[in-house]
């Protein structure tokens, strides 16, 4: 008798011995790898702009400009699922890489605020279209059961895009100009993309619905996956979308949304202003920029960790007590404390933050069958990019303000929010539920 640790990559397949399953979630990760990269790298290299008034900027337009890049994920995400039910989830995927990388560069290259605008909105379209397909396909090649935990590995990779975006404005930003952050940004996906098209699998699912049903069933097959039968009402396109809201659905998917804006406020308006407040609260630029590193490697482990814990509980409980003990932290970052104490407490708003907003997304993908999932969570992510673009834009007007110290109680009270949304949701299920039996 023998054992071993199985790495959390192996666990959310649901078994170290299918290799395709195991691989395409790791081409999802490298994907969302590129968009958490492009995703953040924004707000890394905004206090080097603001500093030396690059393009114009000033505090209150570059929350605006970050609303840009929110409003465009708002329309990628929305589209995203219900254009890969007609086209394909590959093409979809590989469709949203090209979109984004092409904008990073195009933003470095900006030579006006307008241009830079420009461009940040459609990397936003392009990021926004990959995440709720890349989500999806983590959950149809993984196990049952395990689903909660795919979502978290899969967006584990957003976290340590954004991990990594800081130390790119830091390498490159001082000595080299903030055009280079954002051009090196752009270098993986050209690495990366051609891998991906070679190895990544269309969905079985997918296919089936578009009545290929030979090539699915041979597909799911080979990866070991579950195939369950579409509805005899496949043929209407939009018949994903309806389903989020017949059956009295339409009160659990309003409460999803809501929870999403909430979470979405907090992860756009922390993740984009985090090192600007902190300078404006005193600490040096290199402190801040990492205080932005250690927000998503408290990201990382909170992935993992919501992602075992909503597999076993539920992860509608835990996105409820995860919003309310990110109240907590987030509020504790805007307190005076020493600069140590103070890493400690933004490792742990991370932690809680990221994959709270992240079992938001697996709560709806297990509440919907295969064929409808990607259009729920583009919805439910996509309806959240209100709350993307509101976060932004009211912590540049805070700034703008001179009241950056109330930023941070302000995202507490979304996250008490997100909880009390969920809640609801949770209520919703509990009584349609009863009212079937």
């Amino acid at each position: 008798m023998s054992s071993s640790a199985t790495s959390p990559l192996a666990q959310a397949t649901g078994t170290g011995t299918h290799r395709s399953r195991t691989a395409v979630i790791a081409l999802c990760w490298g994907l969302v790898l590129l968009d958490g990269i492009d995703t953040f790298i924004y707000g890394s290299v905004l206090p080097k702009m603001l500093g030396g008034h690059s393009l114009g900027l000033t505090p209150d337009t570059a929350g605006t400009i970050g609303s840009y890049a929110n409003f465009g994920m708002l329309l990628g995400t929305i589209l995203a699922g219900m254009a890969s039910n007609w086209i394909g989830r590959r093409v979809t995927v590989f469709t949203s890489v090209v979109i984004f990388t092409l904008a990073t560069l195009g933003t470095g290259w900006s030579q006006s605020s307008g241009q830079f605008g420009f461009f940040r909105f459609v990397c936003g379209f392009g990021l926004g279209a990959l995440l709720p397909i890349a989500i999806s396909y983590g959950m149809e090649f993984t196990s049952r059961g395990r689903r909660a935990l795919a979502t978290g590995v899969i967006m584990t990779a957003h976290q340590t895009g954004g991990a990594l975006a800081p130390l790119i404005a830091l390498w490159l930003v001082d000595d080299h100009g903030w055009r280079w952050a954002f051009l090196a940004s752009a270098i993986p996906a050209l690495i990366l993309l051609p891998v991906a098209v070679k190895l990544l699998p269309e969905s079985p699912t997918n296919l089936l619905t578009r009545g290929r049903r030979a090539d699915a069933q041979a597909l799911a097959a080979d990866y070991g996956t579950e195939l369950a039968e579409p509805k005899a009402n496949r043929g209407d396109k939009l018949d994903a979308l309806k389903n989020l809201f017949r059956g009295g659905q339409w009160s659990t998917t309003l409460c999803f949304w809501l929870t999403s804006f909430a979470g979405l406020l907090l992860v756009y308006g922390v993740g984009q202003w985090l090192p600007k407040i902190m300078v404006d609260l005193g600490y040096d630029t290199g402190d801040s920029l990492l205080f932005s590193t250690f927000l998503n490697v408290g990201g990382i482990c909170g992935m993992l960790i919501a992602g075992r814990t909503a597999d076993r509980i539920g992860p509608r409980k835990v996105v409820i007590a995860w919003f309310v003990l990110t109240a907590v932290f987030v509020y504790l970052m805007g307190v005076e404390m020493s600069v140590g104490l103070l890493y400690a407490v933004v490792f742990f708003a991370g932690l809680l933050l990221f994959s709270g907003q992240t079992m938001v997304y697996a709560t709806v993908g297990t509440h919907h069958n295969d064929e409808d999932r990607p259009t729920a969570i583009g919805w439910v992510s996509g309806m959240g990019r209100f709350g993307a673009i509101f976060g932004p834009w009211i912590g540049g007007a805070l700034i703008e303000a001179g009241n950056a110290d109330i930023g941070f109680t302000m995202y507490a009270c979304a996250a008490l929010f997100g909880a009390l949304m969920m809640t609801a949701a949770a209520l919703t299920i509990k009584t349609r539920t009863a009212a079937r039996v």
